[in-house]
């Protein structure tokens, strides 16, 4: 394996963490409205990810980092051909931020219920765009030989890509509920198991078809690793499965684990459709981004692998510290003791 194929399944690592880490912070601001009935319950859902949800940002900041570095052609057609709804997920990520950090700076009701609804959105709008990227991504866009997407904004909302938004707004949400279930008690616990039920079979089907359609675009254009998008797939169909089956079975670390691995293998099947492109043209073939026109030199990508080397198991270390010592469940009873602004 060279190096620049190397680095293309680092972004795909990168980007596999970010969307497990935030994909289940997404889902517990999009559950505030079905599951926050009182303001300690909603202190109690938002508490759950307080110490954490930044943390779990900055991994798409690395991916970001790493994609402009390691393959900057990419990284250039993507930003100017995807820049409206990568703006829109910066927004919504900033408004999400802002909430988490101004809502407990009054007591009164209506500012409150105000950045609750901004937490909401902040979670939903870049939950549901992710996946709209990345089904464009993998569909490919209307590239020109200089590399330029010129199909415009709104030939980025197609079928597939819309399918795959809402199945990354389905299974975040989902996987959220699930970590709600994990990480709470009281009331709040027993609602997210109910809404885990409520939003079981909606997450499946359209997952499903998200599934059966990547499997087909791979097919289609006779992807060197059809059988990795294939397991894959069904592998994510299956840890999706179990983690609703655990969840009702009232297993609720074992189920927040199976959704976990659920995003974990379905992001693993968008790239091995993607590869060895990074950007299909829809054009002509041969304007397509390739992980070998794409990338940076050899040297700077020895660099970067010395620097990987060192750097991700600190990373991976600190992360893992910070997730132990916030493993307790958030109780009602803690959030009714403490003050009205924690």
């Amino acid at each position: 394996m060279d190096l620049a194929t190397l680095w293309f399944w680092i972004v795909a690592f990168l980007f596999v963490g970010y969307f497990v880490l935030d994909g289940f912070d997404f889902g517990v601001g999009m559950s505030l409205p079905f599951l926050g009935k009182d303001d300690v319950s909603r202190r109690q859902i938002i508490n759950t990810i307080g110490p954490i949800w930044d943390l779990n940002e900055t991994w798409v900041i690395v991916a970001g980092a790493v994609l402009f570095a390691s393959f900057p052609e990419w990284y250039a057609s993507l930003f100017s051909g995807f820049y409206l709804p990568l703006l829109v997920i910066l927004l919504a990520l900033i408004l999400r931020g802002v909430s988490f950090e101004y809502r407990h700076q009054r007591e009164d009701a209506a500012w409150k219920a105000r950045f609750d609804r901004m937490i909401v959105i902040g979670s939903a709008v870049p939950a549901f765009l992710w996946g709209v990227a990345f089904g464009n991504i993998v569909q490919g866009v209307a590239l020109d030989a200089d590399h330029i997407h010129i199909g415009g904004v709104f030939a980025l909302l197609n079928p597939y890509a819309l399918v795959v938004g809402f199945t990354t707004l389905s299974v975040f949400f989902l996987h959220g509920v699930l970590f709600l279930a994990l990480k709470t008690d009281g009331q709040v616990h027993e609602d997210a198991r109910r809404l885990a039920r409520i939003a079981a079979a909606p997450t499946i089907l359209v997952a499903a078809g998200t599934v059966v359609w990547t499997v087909g675009l791979a097919a289609g254009r006779e992807a060197p690793l059809l059988w990795l998008v294939a397991s894959a797939g069904a592998l994510a169909a299956v840890s999706l499965i179990s983690a609703v089956l655990f969840s009702l079975r009232g297993r609720d670390g074992r189920a927040f684990a199976a959704g976990a691995t659920t995003v974990l293998f379905a992001v693993a099947m968008l790239f091995a459709a993607l590869f060895p492109l990074v950007l299909p043209s829809t054009i002509d073939p041969a304007n397509s981004l390739t992980i070998a026109n794409a990338s940076s030199t050899p040297y700077t990508l020895q660099i970067m692998s010395w620097t990987a080397l060192v750097a991700l198991p600190l990373v991976l270390a600190y992360q893992s510290w910070t997730y132990w010592i916030f493993r307790k469940r958030v109780t009602r009873t803690s959030i009714e003791a403490a003050p009205a602004h924690a």
